[in-house]
């Protein structure tokens, strides 16, 4: 009896998912299965749509239909909870989404507006450092917070929408910061690939002072006075660490 309910269970869901390519239970009259076909679908493209609102936008009636009915049928989703539906979704285009007609951008737009709905439901709690900790940070251990991504893009995605969609990628890359603040608030930083370096040497390798943070950029940057960097990174590193985007590290 279980075995033949799991088996009609799995050819409600082959056919919900695929009606073209998978016959309906013999049981379940076909009125009833469109039914609850185009019910579950319009669940997943409403919050589809309302995640990822530059994208809809973007995107024809035609176009954003067939993009979210292959996601519907071709991607086979890890979780129950429709908070991480989004992220199945970045997924599908990163993995599966095989379209010569998309965007080249598509993705990259997808993750832009991804990561904002992703910080907001994070878990960690924001930190900021006291006045101690701010006043000099050259000798202060520090850390990223988990609340701030640094992100490079080759296309400029917080300027895409319908009036501005490149087809080639600029010379130079986007650089951006998503970070969450004390007040639960999430922002992009427009920043330098300097400032996305540093960040990233402290995501990959742990807390390390602001000296030491510096002068390892300076390693990588040998065409910039380090002297300078000396002098003018600190200023940088402060207003990193008012915004949270650098905190003080659980050693310190």
């Amino acid at each position: 009896m279980a075995t033949d309910f799991q088996a009609t269970q799995g050819q409600f869901a082959a056919h919900i998912r695929d009606p073209e390519n998978n016959p309906p239970p013999g049981d379940v009259e076909p009125r009833r299965m469109a039914m609850y076909r185009e019910l579950f679908f319009n669940n997943i493209d409403s919050f589809i749509a309302s995640n990822f609102p530059v994208l809809r936008a973007i995107l024809n009636d035609e176009q954003w239909l067939e993009i979210t009915q292959d996601f519907f049928t071709r991607h086979s989703c890890e979780t129950p909870y429709f908070s991480e539906i989004a992220e199945e979704f970045l997924a599908y285009l990163q993995n599966e989404r095989r379209n010569p007609n998309d965007y080249p951008f598509l993705l990259e737009l997808a993750h832009y507006e991804w990561v904002e709905m992703a910080l907001s439901i994070a878990k960690d709690t924001p930190v900021m450092g006291d006045s101690n900790f701010l006043e000099n940070l050259l000798p202060r251990s520090m850390a990223l917070s988990p609340l701030a991504w640094p992100l490079l893009y080759r296309y400029p995605v917080q300027a895409i929408g319908p009036g501005f969609l490149p087809l080639e990628p600029p010379e130079q890359p986007t650089c951006l910061i998503v970070y969450r603040d004390n007040l639960d608030s999430v922002h992009f930083l427009k920043t330098t690939g300097l400032t996305i370096r540093l960040l990233q040497i402290l995501q990959d390798r742990g807390p390390m002072t602001g000296e030491h943070c510096l002068q390892t950029v300076a390693t990588e940057f040998p065409h910039l006075d380090s002297q300078a960097l000396m002098v003018n990174g600190p200023p940088m590193l402060r207003e990193l660490a008012e915004k949270g985007i650098l905190i003080p590290a659980v050693d310190a």
